[in-house]
């Protein structure tokens, strides 16, 4: 007598490979109920799993919390998680470009303020940008440190500096 019915499965999955699947798609689940909500919109997901998910975000017990985790991992199931996956990793992707670029403004804005040469040779890399404005930004929280004022124009230097490069002024 056979413990198994007659149709063979393609592939023979072992208990320890299924859990460590499902706690997979829990960890995918958990990742879409900490997107934001206009980032969760454009991951098309199916109705019942969007629901959950955003029921999830809802709970404050850690318990029920951890339980909805475990009903979204149960969904992911029926759901092809490929496409979400890579949606997951490219919004990731773009997070990183973002901070890198952040990063890369910070370090111009403060060799901006350090030193003279480097307004010039900035200046001379981007034709076209407003010297006087960036001049007198630079001069302004230039003034504002030595006094031990706030800086006030530190964070307009750095907008500045976002606008240039979003306006395709300076290198990506």
């Amino acid at each position: 007598m056979a413990r198994y019915d007659n149709r063979v499965p393609d592939e023979i999955i072992s208990k320890t490979q299924r859990k460590k699947q499902m706690l997979e798609l829990q960890d995918l689940g958990k990742q879409l109920v900490e997107l934001p909500d206009a980032q969760l919109a454009a991951m098309e997901l199916e109705s019942a799993l969007e629901q959950a998910v955003l029921e999830a975000r809802r709970m404050k017990s850690h318990e029920a919390r951890r339980r909805q985790l475990q009903y979204i991992g149960r969904l992911m199931r029926d759901v092809d998680a490929a496409p979400i996956r890579e949606r997951l990793a490219a919004l990731s992707g773009s997070s990183a470009r973002a901070a890198a670029a952040h990063r890369r403004l910070e370090a111009l804005r403060e060799r901006l303020l350090a030193d003279d040469e480097a307004l010039t040779q900035f200046a001379a890399e981007h034709p076209g940008i407003d010297l006087q404005k960036l001049r007198s930004l630079i001069r302004q929280v230039r003034h504002d440190r030595d006094s031990g004022r706030p800086l006030r124009g530190f964070r307009d230097l750095f907008r500045l500096l976002k606008d240039l490069e979003s306006s395709s002024s300076l290198p990506g």
